[in-house]
């Protein structure tokens, strides 16, 4: 492990690994499985484990000073994890549009057993009038996400901003200089800052929409990049953190069920882009110093300005099939690249 007085270069990498079965697998099951009443609830609160995960990562490292036992001691939960995973139920949403309505209705009745709703009844023939477009047998790959206009519209829309959010995302992380504190001091700081953000993101994805909330926290984090320094820079990592939580639940309420895993794994593998390029902007210094800056700054606000063409999901419902989102979502008008 190779440190610099920044902070901790491998903190992304490492919280990633710690918290990376909550952060990309519970995010969908828990999203399915509320109401919308509850929907924005659950996506913020799984998202708390992220923070968490970066303030523990800073309290272990200072610890273990060996990167060795470091890298076991931040991985160790990921087997917990796995472990926890066999106690949450597959979405009945996405057994019913696979066609497995019977363990669908057996996971509902199970539902409401734990939440004593004993006058809950369900019978599998309701269930499968329920079922989606998506054909017994028949399988959904990563081209579906391209192969009709307002699906074609989302996806690559959706894939700009999750580029933007991890690049600026890291290259804010790794652009800060730590206020003058240790780098473990400094590394939970980050993370504490993260968790009122969180709060706020709540409220106003709640009031102003998940459109409004996305596109104006990837602006301002990268405005944020103009001036690195005391209040700019803790607003500039609250605005990044933002942009962040809200892509997630932005992009699940997106994606129709029979697709949400091929849509959040596309997002993800874009997203993956641009947290690995993050850090080579910082050799572009050698061309100009405010180089580095002005690209974060650039992104950012271009990959924040892509989610106004995105459309709002505020209160409502989840779709299922790809009919769903062509209908719900198709404009009167689409620019005939996206057609």
């Amino acid at each position: 492990m190779v440190c610099h007085p920044q902070g901790i270069p491998t903190s992304p990498v490492l919280s990633l690994l710690t918290v990376f079965p909550t952060e990309r697998c519970l995010p969908l099951a828990g999203m399915e499985w509320v109401d919308i009443q509850h929907r924005t609830f659950s996506g913020i609160l799984t998202s708390i484990f992220w923070s968490i995960g970066n303030m523990l990562l800073a309290m272990v490292a200072y610890l273990v000073r060996e990167w060795h036992w470091l890298l076991v001691a931040v991985t160790g939960p990921c087997l917990l994890s796995i472990v926890c995973l066999w106690w949450v139920p597959e979405s009945a949403r996405w057994l019913i549009a696979n066609g497995q309505v019977k363990q669908a209705h057996r996971n509902l009745l199970r539902c409401a057993r734990m939440n004593g709703r004993k006058d809950f009844t369900v019978s599998p023939e309701a269930l499968r009038k329920m079922a989606t477009d998506k054909k017994p047998g028949g399988s959904y790959s990563y081209i579906s996400l391209f192969r009709t206009p307002v699906l074609r519209k989302i996806s690559l829309c959706s894939g700009a901003v999750w580029f933007g959010v991890a690049f600026s995302y890291y290259g804010m992380s790794m652009n800060l200089t730590g206020f003058g504190l240790n780098m473990y001091l400094s590394q939970f700081v980050f993370g504490v800052i993260e968790i009122p953000a969180k709060i706020i993101m709540y409220v106003l994805v709640n009031r102003v929409g998940r459109r409004q909330s996305q596109a104006w926290s990837l602006i301002l984090t990268g405005l944020s990049f103009t001036s690195l320094r005391s209040i700019v820079a803790i607003m500039g990592k609250g605005f990044s953190e933002s942009a962040f939580t809200t892509v997630f639940l932005y992009t699940s309420e997106l994606y129709p069920t029979v697709l949400r895993q091929n849509g959040m794994g596309y997002t993800s593998f874009v997203a993956r882009l641009g947290g690995a390029l993050a850090p080579l902007v910082f050799l572009l210094d050698e061309v100009w110093r405010s180089l580095p800056e002005v690209t974060y700054c650039g992104v950012a606000v271009c990959c924040g300005s892509v989610a106004f063409l995105l459309p709002e999901t505020l209160n409502v419902c989840l779709p299922e099939g790809i009919e769903d989102v062509e209908k719900t979502h198709a404009p009167e008008s689409m620019p005939p690249l996206l057609k």
